[in-house]
């Protein structure tokens, strides 16, 4: 008997859980591309208000200038991201751009900064090889071809 009514407390806990509510199709809804390209920049705006601006100020809330460049307000994302948020599909495929955009992001990134700190490196610390190698002679030095042939 306890057994039994462990199972079914399992079971409507579960069932409680999920919601299999879908939610109306709200008529300001916002496209799926422009919501990868707003939850993007939801997502670097939340993760750049912890650090410090141009004017040394931190924790900004830049989600104002996010609905300004995109001309929606809180209450229109608010019902697009609900609507997108029930149809568990459609939010998958949204987050996963939104994620692969992110990569690629910050792989760029990571590379640029790969690249300033070479060029920085190699201006403070010349490659000793490259000092040692022999230069190449100018070209100047070479005698034009039509020097070698014998004037008539």
């Amino acid at each position: 008997m306890h057994k039994l009514s462990i199972y079914i407390i399992t079971i409507l806990i579960l069932g409680a859980c999920t919601s299999n509510t879908i939610y109306k199709k709200p008529d300001d809804l916002i496209s799926k591309k422009q919501m990868v390209n707003l939850l993007t920049d939801i997502y670097i705006a939340n993760a750049a208000s912890g650090i410090k601006n141009k004017n040394l100020e931190k924790n900004i809330d830049y989600m104002p200038l996010i609905y300004e460049k995109y001309g929606i307000d809180s209450i229109r994302f608010q019902h697009s991201n609900t609507y997108y948020i029930s149809r568990l599909d459609d939010y998958k495929e949204i987050f996963e751009k939104v994620e692969e955009r992110i990569k690629i992001m910050l792989d760029t990134t990571t590379k640029s900064q790969s690249i300033k700190d070479s060029i920085k490196l190699a201006k403070k610390r010349p490659d000793k090889e490259l000092l040692k190698a022999p230069l190449k002679k100018p070209l100047t030095e070479k005698k034009p071809k039509f020097l070698d042939k014998k004037q008539k």
